[in-house]
């Protein structure tokens, strides 16, 4: 499988879109406060195709922190923060897009089944992130989805678009959250996507407005909860 980094800009803007309308799109939030709509581990009936994109979008990288986002009909696509070779080398931010969906429904005779077209290339933007910045957002990242998502909150099935956390081991998946730390969440994975694919100097800007997210996001973890 080979991949074409920066091969493919339409592509890559309409996965961009499609990945910045499930960060924005709304979701109720709960009367009595705030409740991130995500489990533990995979939701119900998810796994295979989870697993399938997952591995596809790393290919032989072992990524840190990864967001996967499975859309019900649009084609899926991630971000990916992988090490680098030493302790101070320059990390691996990555957005990455199948070239075609990777679950379909495949018609013949006998009725149907669904398909996962792993056999495919990737296009994907891959962006050099300052080795103490990223251990700073995997730590972060970690320790707010420990905090926000109960260890016996099961994830649960939704008919709509499905986010899938891994961060350093941990995985939470569900709905995109609105509020609360998930929010800051979304917030900082659309600066990352935005940094992904952006010239050197707009990337050093994303990088300043990523370190004072995370400032904000340790305040966040830092508060007593509420009553």
């Amino acid at each position: 499988m080979s991949r074409h980094p920066r091969s493919a800009r339409v592509s890559h803007r309409l996965a961009w879109l499609g990945l910045a309308a499930v960060l924005a799109a709304p979701l109720a939030q709960a009367a009595d406060g705030c409740v991130a709509p995500l489990g533990r581990g995979w939701p119900p009936a998810t796994e295979n195709h989870g697993s399938a994109v997952e591995q596809l979008l790393a290919g032989k990288a072992e990524p840190r922190l990864s967001l996967t986002v499975l859309p019900t009909r649009a084609t899926e696509n991630g971000l990916l923060l992988i090490p680098g070779a030493g302790a101070d080398a320059d990390w691996t931010l990555r957005h990455a897009v199948p070239n075609e969906r990777v679950q379909v429904w495949s018609r013949s005779r006998g009725g149907g089944a669904l398909e996962l077209r792993v056999d495919q290339e990737i296009d994907s933007e891959d962006a050099p992130m300052p080795a103490a910045l990223a251990q700073r957002l995997v730590a972060a990242w970690k320790r707010a989805l420990e905090q926000a998502v109960p260890a016996d909150k099961p994830a649960e099935y939704r008919d709509a678009d499905q986010l899938l956390f891994v961060v350093d081991g941990v995985r939470v998946s569900g709905a995109r959250p609105d509020c609360g730390v998930g929010e800051t969440l979304m917030e900082q994975a659309t600066l990352l996507t935005e940094a992904a694919g952006a010239s050197a100097n707009k990337r050093e800007r994303r990088w300043r407005d990523l370190n004072e997210s995370l400032d904000e996001l340790d305040k966040q973890l830092q508060a007593p909860p509420a009553p």
